[in-house]
């Protein structure tokens, strides 16, 4: 025969109910609170996409999730956008119609945590384009035949001599234990054969 089950069983089982109940409510909190996210974020995209002054609009910094859900807006709204910023913490959402996307200069800026300027983009593509045109230019006129301001023989004469290499070189002799004199000899006699 079993003994009936103890009190401190039924109390264990009595907190893990509690906890799961507990659980369950967080959850359900989490969700609606997503639905209230996104439903706000619907209206704003909708907002932006009734107000023609405005080609682009920028978010307050937000979580992962938030930023996937305002993603996922806007893409339903057939506009595009873009996460900027360093930390989790400090990143936000751009987003812009789609007839005004912004130009690879403007998404490098933003990248970099500027404010873009089209009239400093317009003046950086034309200085890009000066220089691209000089080194055309440069390269059409040919190589640069760079000739040196001194010859190193005189640079070093007063260590090694005027005639040292000459020298050096004339003094030069095969070594024979090391079979270069024979070869010499051989090619030599090879030749004149």
């Amino acid at each position: 025969m079993e003994k009936p089950p103890s009190l401190g069983d039924q109390e264990t089982r009595r907190k893990a109910r509690e906890q799961a109940a507990r659980l369950k409510k967080l959850q359900e909190q989490d969700k609606q609170q997503k639905v209230e996210f996104r439903k706000r974020m619907e209206k704003e995209v909708s907002d932006f996409i009734q107000d023609s002054g405005q080609v682009k609009k920028k978010f307050q910094p937000m979580n992962k999730i938030e930023r996937s859900i305002l993603h996922d807006v806007v893409e339903v709204a057939g506009l595009t956008s873009f996460s900027f910023g360093e930390d989790d913490d400090c990143r936000y959402v751009m987003i812009f119609k789609k007839e005004f996307a912004p130009s690879d200069e403007e998404l490098d800026s933003y990248r970099r945590g500027e404010e873009w300027d089209p009239h400093k983009a317009e003046e950086k593509r034309k200085l890009k384009e000066l220089a691209q045109r000089q080194e055309e230019e440069a390269a059409q006129q040919g190589p640069v035949v760079v000739s040196p301001a001194s010859d190193y023989k005189d640079k070093y004469s007063h260590l090694i001599g005027k005639g040292a290499a000459k020298d050096a070189a004339h003094m030069l002799q095969a070594n024979k234990t090391y079979g270069c004199g024979e070869a010499r000899v051989q090619l030599g006699a090879g030749r004149g054969a």
